[in-house]
């Protein structure tokens, strides 16, 4: 009996690792389309939730920090094959970019290739792919008066006070606004959670505690500690512990722990970014290109695991509480100041770094609106525009 249920487990864990896989290869597009591409695999075709089931993995992924179609695909995992399920899903997911991306890592540090015309095209790409990002997030998250001078605030305080902690103190500040401008919003009575995530509420405490405890004391450990490791781990996981609204915020956030410091040049960086459009899958395997490029590949697995990490920890510690977290008004007005606030920073980092290193003459501007036009008006594939960027910087050197 006990041989047939683990027989059963692996051939599920199996089924998981080559479904999730097979996404992992084919989703380009960004976290929307991944959550396209999940819905019409696991939920139509496979069955595997219902679809008010899914909605509400959906709903809790955008409430949460870090990478949400990442989250939702550990989430599909874990209700499939628990904990194990999760960690396999994810790896199918997220493999093929990680290999990618630290790939060209390797192959821009063997041929130093950094100031190549090429990379100057990759690097409007990432002008080209942040702007699109701005219109769509700024439509969604600042809607009203209120909010759209909460992403103003956040614009002027992180162009103004470059530093990692600006960052962390504008989201929480914007938090409170949030908190004190809707707590009194109503709330739709029938969101409630339809499948029982099967994770105990005990486990849910240890994941946040967990969460928590790395976040406050990794820093401390980190400033009386002279490990290299230990300053990456510290770098990738409050990065992405503080993401909210999507893949790009993860941009400034790196670009402020990495760059300053002198751990890579801002030419690698925002080429990296520009080839992360590229690639398959979810946006935060930028971080593998980053540690590729500091300590080669096992630096590049490294950097995934500390960056996804908080995504783990949180789904895994909030789901047995969604039922009474997504009906608190409270919360739910302090997620709304928040993710005003990274309309502000991503426009912040659309300046400096991305505009101001990549747009210098009006041939680079002229080759922006060309890729903008391409993904936004014609609906190009994303590959396409990045090619596009690539053969388009290479001519312009000629020039």
């Amino acid at each position: 009996m006990m041989s047939e249920k683990k027989e059963n487990k692996l051939k599920t864990l199996l089924e998981i690792l080559i479904v999730s896989t097979r996404l992992g290869l084919a989703s380009f597009g960004g976290p929307i389309a991944h959550l396209g591409y999940f819905h019409e695999e696991y939920i139509r075709r496979r069955k595997w939730m219902d679809e008010k089931s899914y909605a509400d993995l959906v709903a809790l992924c955008q409430f949460l920090p870090g990478p949400a179609s990442s989250q939702v695909g550990i989430g599909i995992g874990v209700m499939r094959g628990g904990i194990l399920g999760g960690i396999t899903s994810f790896i199918g997911f997220t493999l093929p970019s990680v290999i990618a991306l630290i790939i060209f890592a390797s192959f821009l540090h063997t041929f130093s290739v950094e100031d190549a015309g090429w990379i100057s095209g990759l690097k409007i790409v990432a002008v080209v792919v942040v702007a699109h990002a701005i219109f769509g997030m700024a439509k969604k998250l600042t809607p009203d008066t209120q909010r759209r001078t909460i992403a103003l605030f956040t614009l002027v305080a992180t162009l103004l006070w470059q530093t990692p902690y600006t960052h962390i103190g504008v989201i929480l500040l914007a938090g409170f606004i949030g908190y004190i401008l809707y707590r009194q919003q109503t709330i739709e009575e029938d969101e409630s959670l339809a499948y029982r995530f099967p994770i105990s509420r005990r486990v849910g405490y240890l994941c946040l505690i967990l969460f928590f405890g790395i976040l406050i004391f990794l820093p401390i450990l980190r400033n009386i500690t002279s490990y290299e490791w230990i300053a990456l781990f510290d770098s990738f996981y409050r990065s992405g512990s503080l993401v909210f609204g999507g893949g790009h915020v993860v941009l400034p956030l790196l670009e402020r722990e990495f760059v300053p410091s002198g751990w890579l040049r801002e030419e690698e960086f925002l080429a990296g970014y520009g080839v992360a459009q590229a690639v398959p899958g979810p946006l935060f395997t930028f971080a593998a290109y980053i540690g590729a490029v500091i300590n080669g590949w096992q630096g590049g697995l490294f950097a995934t695991v500390a960056i996804f990490f908080p995504a783990f920890l949180l789904i895994l510690g909030t789901l047995p509480f969604w039922d009474s977290l997504r009906t608190n008004p409270k919360i739910k007005g302090a997620l709304m100041g928040i993710n005003a606030s990274v309309v502000g920073i991503l426009i912040s980092a659309f300046y400096d770094p991305i505009w101001s290193s990549s747009i210098f003459e009006p041939i680079d501007f002229a080759l922006a609106a060309i890729l903008f036009s391409m993904l936004v008006f014609w609906k190009l594939p994303p590959w396409v525009v990045v090619l596009t960027g690539a053969i388009g910087g290479w001519l312009i050197s000629f020039i």
